[in-house]
């Protein structure tokens, strides 16, 4: 992988990255966005603010560097489950492993809260609604529906339910994501797809 400065990584860099990609993410998801100085994130790294600086040119590009760590770790499992589940289910299955593995990884979730909120340029909200729109829209195609559907509204009422799931499982740990998940799976199917 180049660097900003134009070279390879060595392995110890690489490896350096990393660990202050992790310390950035639990400090923004522990502590907010506001609290995750330099300072902060080189003493929990155990090493100077230099060294950070050294590895990222500044606090803006280390956050957005574990910002996009993070959702690639979601399209990565989400995009796996929407792949196997093939085009008639893959609204189904955008839902289920969304929701899973943003309940498995509450960190994860405050990350991207904080990057939506206190960073406003990571955050397009057209991307997000419309890869669910074509999600739909590739299902009801699959299952010969021709019947006109908004499907930015859908997109948002599908993106809105998750959030909301999420959200709850993050305040009541007892609360049981996955079969909120597959009852919004069953308003998706009954209201979208038949």
């Amino acid at each position: 992988m180049p660097s900003a400065r134009g070279r390879n990584l060595t392995f110890t860099e690489e490896a350096r990255r990393a660990q202050l990609v992790d310390v950035t993410i639990e400090l923004v998801a522990d502590r907010g966005y506001a609290a995750a100085s330099l300072g902060r994130i080189a003493e929990s790294a155990g090493i100077t603010k230099a060294g950070v600086l050294y590895h990222f040119p500044s606090r803006q590009a280390l956050v957005e560097a574990a910002y996009q760590h993070v959702l690639a770790a979601v399209v990565a499992t989400v995009g796996a489950a929407v792949e196997a589940a093939g085009p008639a289910d893959g609204v189904s299955a955008y839902v289920r492993s969304m929701v899973g593995h943003l309940r498995e990884r509450p960190r994860h979730v405050r990350m991207l809260i904080e990057a939506m909120t206190s960073v406003a340029p990571l955050t397009d909200s057209k991307a997000r609604w419309s890869a669910v729109a074509d999600l739909l829209a590739a299902a009801r195609a699959a299952r010969g529906l021709t019947e006109p559907v908004d499907l930015r509204s859908a997109a948002l009422l599908i993106g809105g339910g998750i959030d909301a799931i999420v959200a709850e499982s993050l305040a009541d740990p007892a609360y049981d994501a996955a079969a909120a998940a597959e009852l919004l799976v069953d308003v998706v199917e009954r209201g979208f797809l038949s």
